[in-house]
């Protein structure tokens, strides 16, 4: 197996990498290490699979120090030739796409970002696999495509015509393009629903980052709609074993195409999130209740039957243990105390 492993700087992409390098599979990693968030992340989680920032040019493939079978290439999405000669010279098997523009509330400022990133990028993913003779295209959606969706937990059966960002949409019109090719060219696709990830290595756009480093540094946090929310908050290390599955197990179906939730199937209010945050910091948060943001849900709760059904997905983690991980991960990370 030789995977083509997109956003490996990002996230959940640098966990789903290590776990597929620390069991031997060839992988090469792609990311365009944009400045959506805080790039000293991202060249950390580059440099925690052997990958220097110093050694970073565009274009350009270089071995990891630390993984035999790993390389990364710093590439765009759009730039269509470059990743027509990466897939042409590689000879990818798989291909496990997870890079994409994120985040609900940015989508609102620089919509421009998602069609180039999520639409034009994809697409030109969708391409390559089509002419490479790729037996599995693995790509990430979102939760947010269930939007306005009053019906819980959500199911990958349930209608998801209401998106209310335009970062949903693309995830939306990800998941209708990848039916197409699955379609008409019998690329197998699956579709991943993330919920809410969190954990060592997290986004600082996200509420557990964010919480940690405002609590840290005595400020205030943000709580929206008063508090009055609830996510299905999900452990990284629950989702790279869920995605991993999916990898091996790319769909037999015709058209070969499948969707899954991939959640804790078990929603935490939120109130009772930022108190858990509190007991593993020692520390209480000022709160600024705040109206409910643009964009954004009162509620995600995953049903993950068919992910249970299919390939005995099941998250292990409680969040008290998955959010004492974090705090010692960010303490570790930050030098601090």
């Amino acid at each position: 197996m030789k995977i083509l492993l997109t956003g490996t700087a990002g996230f959940i992409g640098h966990s789903v990498c290590k776990r597929l390098l620390n069991r031997d599979d060839e992988v090469i990693g792609l990311d365009n290490i944009n400045n959506y968030y805080e790039t000293s992340l991202k060249y950390g989680r580059l440099k925690d699979t052997g990958v220097e920032q110093k050694d970073i040019e565009y274009n350009k493939l270089i071995k990891s120090t630390k993984y035999k079978n790993y390389s990364f290439i710093k590439l765009n999405l759009e730039d269509r030739e470059g990743l027509e000669r990466l897939f042409e010279k590689e000879k990818f098997t798989h291909v496990c796409h997870l890079a994409a523009q994120a985040g609900v509330r940015y989508s609102l400022e620089n919509p421009h970002e998602y069609i180039q990133s999520n639409i034009v990028g994809f697409m030109n993913i969708l391409e390559c696999c089509r002419y490479n003779g790729i037996k599995a295209l693995i790509y990430a959606s979102s939760s947010s495509v269930y939007g306005l969706n009053k019906e819980q937990p959500f199911s990958t059966k349930h209608n998801v015509d209401k998106p209310i960002s335009l970062y949903a949409a693309t995830k939306k019109s990800n998941e209708l393009m990848a039916h197409t090719y699955s379609h008409l060219f019998n690329l197998p696709t699956t579709g991943l629903r993330f919920f809410t990830v969190y954990g060592p290595w997290g986004r600082p756009d996200m509420a557990p980052f964010l919480f940690t480093r405002a609590i840290l540094e005595n400020k205030s946090i943000n709580v929206f709609n008063n508090g009055k929310l609830e996510r299905d908050f999900t452990y990284i290390d629950d989702i790279a074993k869920g995605v991993v599955k999916v990898i091996d197990n790319p769909p037999l179906l015709t058209p070969p195409y499948k969707i899954y939730n991939i959640g804790n199937n078990s929603p935490v209010k939120l109130m009772d999130f930022i108190e858990t945050l509190e007991k593993k910091i020692g520390k209480k948060a000022e709160k600024n209740m705040m109206e409910m943001q643009k964009g954004d849900v009162y509620s995600t709760y995953a049903d993950t039957s068919d992910l249970i059904k299919d390939l005995g997905y099941k998250p292990e983690t409680s969040l008290k243990e998955g959010i004492s991980e974090f705090i010692d991960w960010y303490r570790k990370f930050y030098n601090l105390k």
